[in-house]
This record gives structure tokens, C-alpha cells and sequence, in this order.
């Protein structure tokens, strides 16, 4: 039996997948679709929920964050807890790659991932590849 592997989904994928049309709008409705058909154990953290929160209610679309955040958490696997030392793993993250441009938001979801074992990401990002420990699923 094929083990499924564990996904961190980023923040990028619900927006995307609930926004306009836009080029990674198809691919992130894919990887929702693989976690809700149980191709792919997909999991997030309460950080990535803020960020969903925060980004609608920056633009004044809250009811829209609202109804994204209820969605993606009806198809998510696992929602991961933020701790100390998760803060602590980003700020030293942060302070490694000083030079780097890595936003603190990305440094606690590298973070999380190392310290709850995940080793893929489903994310638009690309600078997460500065991470040699991390993998992107196929977009």
C-alpha cells in the first residue's frame, strides 16, 4: 500500500482557488480537490487561518475571508498549533537568513513544518525553495 504524503498548504492556495480568475487559480483548486478526494493528507496551521482572516479583512471583503476560511477548514485534513518554540525556530530562521527577503510569516510555516515532520509544501511561493528540507508538490 502507497503511504499518502503529508501537505503543508499555504495561505496562497485557498485565495487563490476562492479568487478571481488568475493563472494559479486552476492549480490551487486541484490541490484542494486532492485532499478532499484523500489523495493527499493536507494539512495548515492556525498561522495560515490568520492570514486568511487578515488578507479579506484588509481589503474589506471579511464575508468573503469568512466564507473562505469555513470551506477550507471543511476540507483540510489536520490544523497544526502554533507553539513557543515554533516562534522561536522563525525568529532564528529569520535571523540565519537575514539577507534573504523571507517574510516572518514564512519562516514560522518552515517552522511548523520542521517541527511537526512535513517535508511538503503546496504554495505559489517560490522562495521557499531557499529551504533544501522542503519539497513543492507538482502545481
Amino acid at each position: 500500500m502507497i503511504e499518502k504524503i503529508k501537505v503543508f498548504i499555504d495561505t496562497n492556495i485557498p485565495i487563490y482557488a476562492a479568487g478571481q480568475e488568475h493563472p494559479n487559480k486552476i492549480l490551487s483548486i486541484k490541490v484542494l480537490e486532492q485532499v478532499s478526494d484523500g489523495k493527499i493528507i493536507g494539512v495548515t496551521s492556525t498561522e495560515v487561518l490568520q492570514e486568511i482572516l487578515y488578507r479579506y479583512q484588509a481589503i474589506n471583503l471579511l464575508k468573503k475571508g469568512l466564507e473562505v476560511f469555513d470551506n477550507f477548514l471543511q476540507i483540510i485534513d489536520d490544523v497544526l498549533s502554533i507553539n513557543l518554540q515554533i516562534i522561536n525556530e522563525a525568529r532564528n530562521l529569520l535571523a540565519k537568513n537575514f539577507n534573504q527577503n523571507i517574510f516572518p510569516r514564512d519562516a514560522i510555516h518552515v517552522a511548523t513544518m520542521s517541527y511537526y515532520g512535513i517535508n511538503y509544501i503546496a504554495t505559489h511561493d517560490k522562495h521557499f525553495r531557499l529551504f533544501k528540507h522542503i519539497k513543492y508538490i507538482s502545481l
